[in-house]
């Protein structure tokens, strides 16, 4: 599509908005950056643009005379896609894209992409740094925290771009095409944002869309969504499974993480020499793992960066030990899902801190993975009262609610004994208390570091 002089819309002026405008500008095109949120400022969005850039910034409603001169307009991830306003955008024939679709238009080179509901991020950052011990030009976005938008405009034809996207990226994408592609897990998530599973998998799927026979899709045998799915593709597939020997794929046995190919049987690894705790984690080291030998990575530069790699920020993250108490950051824990895998990861008696923003999620089964473990369970946020009433009925009694994550984690100290964790692993978003997962995250750990 040719871009260059087109009336262009960006949807929303967050990191992701501003990067596409970014992104825009360069071409150039006739850049508007709209965000329906009458609290935002002119003069604060125009701030985050490059000084004196050409853009029409547009706050509140959106006039219909201005949407009659559009020839694309682009979705920041955060944007609902079956909002009234973009649903009469298509109505009128205008298209629609999301900043993954833009930034593939716009960039160069191989793209390695993963999805999944829990583990992206781990798996997104260790393959980026196996992707950068092999290659010169390695790029790591997406989700992850690094718009897309951003690293396209320096690709060259020699790019690696290794991209975390989510099922909100997925959404509007017409022609992205990864060499490789991932599908981790499937578990319920977002159903606020996709009403129905159903609809969630298919989104998930959508990352397989434009993949063609010579490329490569590595999906979770332990899955039974994904094991079906994969059956019905016609890329390149290869399994991975943390529970089953396979004949072909990557595996675990005997604590050692082993590829076939059908033919030779290797050995990456044993899990005693990963810094990664917990089978979740075993997982998404040959999900990763998996990815890299697709693309042609040489086991020994696999093999060597797994071995040192440690775990990505807010994600069973090890803090810090005060008083034979060891505190961990699970702050990306933010579905029931993923803060199973949190207390899984556990050794030890743990006081778990949980709660937040309520996305329509249950939370039976994160209760039953407590298995034991949990001394205490202690919650904040919108979801406490929702939480403590599935916990009581599964038969969890040692609850104690607080108003605010300082609260939360004094309780935790004066109830703690040596030998025991502290785990933040809400099972919940950060919104209504903190701006994002990483904030909350931040916050847990300076309140623990200023411990005597």
């Amino acid at each position: 599509m040719e871009l260059k002089g087109k009336k262009v819309l960006v949807f929303g002026a967050g990191i992701s908005g501003i990067g596409a405008a970014g992104l825009l500008l360069g071409i150039p095109a006739d850049v508007v950056l709209y965000d329906g949120n009458t609290s935002q400022k002119e003069e604060d969005i125009r701030a985050k643009l490059p000084q004196g850039a050409p853009v029409q910034i547009v706050i509140g409603d959106l006039p219909e005379a201005l949407m009659d001169e559009l020839g694309l307009v682009v979705l920041s991830p955060g944007v609902p896609t079956d909002l009234p306003l973009v649903n009469k955008m298509r109505e009128k024939g205008i298209r629609i894209w999301g900043e993954v679709e833009l930034a593939w238009e716009c960039g160069r080179g191989d793209v390695l992409a993963i999805t999944g509901t829990n583990g992206k991020t781990t798996t997104t950052s260790l393959l980026g740094e196996i992707m950068k011990a092999w290659k010169d030009e390695v790029y790591v976005v997406g989700n992850i925290g690094n718009p897309y938008t951003e690293a396209a405009p320096r690709m060259t034809g020699k790019a690696v771009t290794v991209a975390e996207i989510s099922s909100f990226q997925l959404e509007t994408i017409e022609t992205f095409a990864p060499k490789v592609s991932a599908i981790l897990n499937i578990t319920p998530d977002h159903l606020n944002r996709h009403h129905t599973m159903e609809e969630y998998i298919r989104v998930k799927e959508l990352i397989t869309r434009n993949q063609g026979p010579e490329d490569t899709c590595v999906l979770n045998y332990e899955d039974e969504i994904l094991r079906e799915f994969g059956a019905s593709l016609h890329t390149k597939v290869i399994y991975f499974s943390s529970l089953h020997t396979l004949k072909q794929g990557i595996y675990l046995e005997d604590g050692e993480i082993v590829f076939n190919n059908g033919d030779t049987r290797t050995v990456l690894c044993n899990v005693g020499e990963l810094n990664l705790p917990g089978r979740h984690n075993h997982e998404n080291v040959m999900a990763a793992s998996a990815m890299a030998i697709a693309y042609g990575v040489p086991f020994d530069v696999i093999r060597s960066v797994v071995r040192t790699f440690k775990a990505v920020e807010h994600r069973i993250e090890y803090v810090t030990e005060k008083n034979g108490v060891i505190y961990y950051n699970d702050s990306k824990g933010t579905n029931p899902d993923a803060a199973i895998k949190g207390i899984q990861a556990m050794d030890r008696p743990t006081l778990l801190i949980g709660g937040g923003y309520d996305k329509n999620s249950s939370y039976e089964e994160w209760i039953k993975a407590f298995d034991g473990k949990v001394k205490y369970l202690v919650l904040i946020g919108q979801t406490k009262e929702k939480i403590a009433e599935t916990a009581r009925r599964c038969g969890f009694q040692n609850i104690i609610m607080a108003e605010t994550l300082e609260e939360a984690v004094q309780i935790c100290v004066d109830k703690a004994e040596s030998g025991d964790a502290v785990l933040l692993s809400p099972a919940c978003a950060s919104w209504g208390m903190f701006p994002n997962y990483e904030v909350r995250g931040r916050r847990f750990k300076e309140l623990v570091n200023q411990l005597a």
